[in-house]
């Protein structure tokens, strides 16, 4: 976690930044789900003071990404399956409405911006770069959503996003080179313009990771 002390940045806030940077070692599971936050080595590694920390705590608390256990301290909330069901769903959701409109409005660039993704996911794929294969994942179905065209979708998803790739860490290394094939797929479709082929494939794709999810999670409680 030493690392982390540089993100810290002004002029934004330190109680903003300080928040940021958990969450973000968070989302990256950098911290573990059930992992117990101790504050003063938190305000150690970040290089602030413990009352910033303490208030990101409270507000991570608050968005369900800490659980405050009194007598016990702040541990990194460990999601249930149905969480991660009711999360997936609504993702499934916005992401294949998000792809018939993108067959619809995306423009050559777009498209464009797509394949190159595409390429880099491979790569982090590849180097086995799992934190790079998140990243790019995230900015893939990002773009496809800026792609429909629609802003208050678009919103939408972004609401979602960080919950989204905290879920997909533990299955990037599964899903592989097969995610990135099938976001090639839609690329394709999307570019064709066949509206209803690229509701079909992101549905299918997006099934498929949520399959993933509760048997990495089976694997888990079964092991």
């Amino acid at each position: 976690m030493s690392t982390v002390a540089g993100r810290i940045q002004r002029p934004v806030p330190l109680r903003e930044a300080v928040y940021e940077a958990i969450l973000d070692l968070i989302t990256t599971r950098s911290l573990s789900p059930g992992q117990h936050l101790v504050e003063t080595e938190l305000a150690q590694n970040l290089g602030v003071s413990r009352q910033p920390v303490r208030e990101a705590m409270q507000r991570l608390s608050n968005e369900g990404w800490v659980d405050l256990r009194p007598g016990y301290g702040a541990f990194v909330h460990t999601p249930t399956e149905s969480e991660a069901d009711q999360l997936l769903a609504v993702r499934a959701l916005l992401e294949t409405e998000s792809a018939r409109l993108a067959a619809e409005n995306a423009s050559a660039e777009q498209v464009g911006l797509l394949r190159e993704l595409i390429s880099a996911g491979r790569a982090a794929t590849e180097r086995a770069d799992t934190d790079a294969v998140v990243q790019t994942n995230a900015d893939f179905h990002r773009t496809v959503t800026e792609a429909s065209g629609n802003r208050v979708l678009a919103e939408l998803a972004a609401q979602v996003d960080r919950r989204v790739r905290w879920y997909y860490a533990p299955v990037a290394r599964v899903r592989g080179a097969a995610s990135w094939d099938e976001h090639a797929q839609l690329v394709d479709v999307i570019e064709e313009g066949n509206a209803a082929e690229a509701l079909r494939l992101m549905s299918e794709h997006t099934e498929r990771t949520r399959r993933t999810y509760h048997e990495q999670v089976d694997d888990l409680h079964t092991s």
